[in-house]
């Protein structure tokens, strides 16, 4: 039940961070991408006082610590790595956001978690209770019944 309500308050802030952003594209000369990198700076500029204030530089430090003697000196590649490509994924969803509507790209983001679960089960043979595929095929459907509905 705990998964299930992280996943349902992920799926509320992301159709709610869509919707909010795609007003604050609406209208100006501003563009997906331009748009993400306003909300970027200013993300760092508001939330960077807080992450010093709740952790500190040494909880920071030592996490660092941490993370390079149980990982080794790759540690730093894979962070630079999944940072880069955490802002293309998030740059390349703010240039699709611009041309497309909020719930067209929440259903393409739907679909796109569904094919990450099935890829998971098919790469990792995680085993699949009855639920789990229930709760899927649901999603297939709704996406599958919008689709429909849309033409």
């Amino acid at each position: 039940m705990i998964g299930f309500m992280g996943a349902m308050i992920s799926n509320v802030a992301f159709v709610l961070r869509n919707i909010f952003s795609k007003k604050g594209m609406k209208g100006k000369s501003v563009s997906g991408m331009n748009y993400y990198a306003c909300l970027s700076m200013l993300s760092l500029l508001i939330l960077t006082p807080f992450a010093i204030a709740m952790e500190g530089p040494q909880v920071w430090a030592a996490g660092w610590q941490n993370a390079l003697s149980e990982i080794g000196p790759r540690f730093a590649w894979w962070v630079a790595a999944q940072s880069i490509f955490y802002h293309l994924y998030n740059q390349v969803s703010y240039m699709s956001l611009d041309q497309i509507s909020p719930l067209t790209f929440s259903i393409g983001n739907t679909m796109k978690r569904i094919s990450v679960i099935i890829s998971s089960i098919i790469i990792f043979n995680t085993p699949v209770q009855p639920i789990n595929a229930f709760g899927a095929a649901i999603a297939i459907l709704g996406t599958f019944l919008y689709s429909q509905a849309k033409q």
